[in-house]
């Protein structure tokens, strides 16, 4: 070997580490770029995590520790009160009870009404689509207010109904008369989440199905159901937590003359009478550990479908 080449060769294995770009170092300035595009979009989330923590952790935590506080002391006796009257529990009863009915009733049928909705041309179906999504906003006041022109006792659909012989002694405000109202507002949202489950049913499926010489029901009983169950069940779960949340159109359509778990915290904190936070944080507490439990056990059960 040469002098010359042996003396280049010597330099570039003199060569230190830092020198070569392959080993530049992260805090040097070419790599700066690099952390803040990765930095970014952490600072994008920091007002979704500002509005997030005040309106959803704060008062989750306050609830927490002013359920168990009396008097500023700890103490369980919210939750005797709340037990040993039947007055609360009264109102957890009647508020399962509509919440179960009106989602049962209306998941059935936004069921069918889905079912139907993926039959029809595209346009149509987008158009229908866009209705519900308009309808599932449409609650509250506004939501009471329109059944009690329509079905309320001098409404105009409740007098027509009543000259054809089709009811009689019909009442709104009653227990009837909430479950229509509560499983009106519960179709719409439950369409709009049912919908995009039926993109797992294959057209496929239900001509197999027909040349084995199933009738529809069994189509529908064997094939669809179970792929849907997941779905259903999830749907079923949201609905009752939106049913047993339920609170401006009760309280537009019925004041206090019904006695729900939301009417009785809203009257604990914002009465005219008795104002008493902690014992509402109890309530509210117990009605987060009944949609805890109801979560829970639909997890479970959907667990259970995959596995078998």
């Amino acid at each position: 070997m040469s002098e010359p080449l042996t003396a280049n060769f010597h330099q570039k294995l003199s060569l230190e580490p830092a020198q070569s770009p392959r080993y530049l170092d992260e805090t040097t300035p070419a790599a700066s770029p690099t952390l803040w595009r990765r930095a970014l979009p952490l600072l994008w989330l920091l007002p979704f995590a500002l509005v997030f923590g005040l309106f959803q952790l704060a008062p989750i935590l306050w609830v927490l520790v002013n359920a168990f506080q009396v008097d500023g002391l700890w103490s369980l006796n919210n939750f005797k009160e709340i037990i040993d009257s039947p007055f609360y529990l009264q109102s957890f009863s009647n508020s399962i009870d509509l919440a179960l009915w009106s989602s049962l009733l209306g998941l059935l049928i936004a069921l069918a009404g889905t079912a139907a909705l993926r039959q029809v041309p595209g346009k149509l179906q987008d158009m229908v689509v866009a209705f519900t999504t308009m309808a599932s906003n449409f609650s509250g006041v506004p939501l009471a207010f329109a059944f009690i022109v329509l079905l309320g006792m001098n409404g105009a659909l409740t007098l027509l109904l009543q000259e054809t012989g089709l009811i009689d002694g019909f009442n709104l405000y009653s227990r009837s008369g909430l479950i229509i109202l509560y499983t009106y507002f519960q179709i719409p949202l439950a369409m709009l989440l049912l919908y995009p489950a039926f993109d797992g049913l294959q057209k496929d499926w239900r001509d197999a199905a027909a040349l084995l010489g199933a009738p529809c029901w069994q189509y529908w009983l064997r094939v669809a159901l179970p792929v849907l169950t997941p779905a259903l069940l999830g749907t079923f779960i949201i609905l009752l937590a939106n049913a047993l949340g339920a609170y401006a159109s009760t309280f537009a359509l019925m004041t206090s003359n019904y006695n729900l778990v939301t009417i009785q915290i809203s009257a604990l904190v914002a009465g005219d009478i008795f104002l008493e936070p902690q014992l509402a944080a109890a309530l509210s507490l117990l009605l987060m550990a009944i949609l805890l439990l109801v979560t829970g056990i639909n997890q479970w059960i959907i667990n259970r479908s995959r596995y078998e």
